[in-house]
Formats: structure tokens, sequence, C-alpha cells
């Protein structure tokens, strides 16, 4: 199976993250996010959901109370981290911010 031609450098990922601030790298792009309440984490949950739908690119979350974790690479491509994923961060990013999501990772 071919590799994806949108896989990134290092180099590319950490510029990519200097725009994505609620996100970090960790051998895929990583976040950990806040919200306002448990049904306010939910509600984020199902637009990671719908996001992820419209990309037919599906990050890992896991739903904790207030607090979601979310990681996304790129299973096609070997785990990698690709335009795609950072394409899907910056959704999510959005998303959060309309949720009143905040970072919860130092």
């Amino acid at each position: 199976m071919a590799v994806p031609d949108d896989v990134l450098t290092r180099s590319k990922i950490d510029a990519e993250l200097a725009t994505l601030p609620l996100w970090r790298y960790a051998g895929e792009l990583r976040t950990e996010l806040k919200c306002p309440t448990s049904a306010a984490a939910l509600a984020l949950f199902a637009a990671i959901g719908e996001l992820a739908q419209q990309a037919n690119h599906h990050p890992d979350v896991d739903w904790r109370y207030d607090t979601l974790i979310i990681a996304t690479s790129s299973h096609d491509a070997g785990g990698q981290v690709t335009a795609r994923d950072i394409a899907l961060a910056r959704g999510i990013s959005a998303a959060a911010q309309e949720a009143g999501a905040v970072a919860a990772h130092g």
C-alpha cells in the first residue's frame, strides 16, 4: 500500500502547531479539552463526530465527564500526521471554542 502524499515532516507539524494552541505533538496530534459542563463535553463530542464524518477521518476521542481527550493520526499513513489531521484539528479547535472548552493540558 502506498503512503499518502500528505504526510507532514516534523518541522511542518511544528509550524502548523504554532497556529493550533490547543494541540501538541506526541507521535500524533493530541489535545485535552475541558468543557464548562459534562453536557457541553458531550455536545462537543457529537460535533467532533460530525466533523469526522464529513472529513471521513476519525480521531480517537475519550470522554471523561467534562473533559475530552483527543488524538489524531492517519492510519493509512502508518500512524503519521498528515494534512488531514491538521485540517481536522482546526475544525475541532473551532468547535471547542464555540463550546467554551479550554486546554486542560499544561
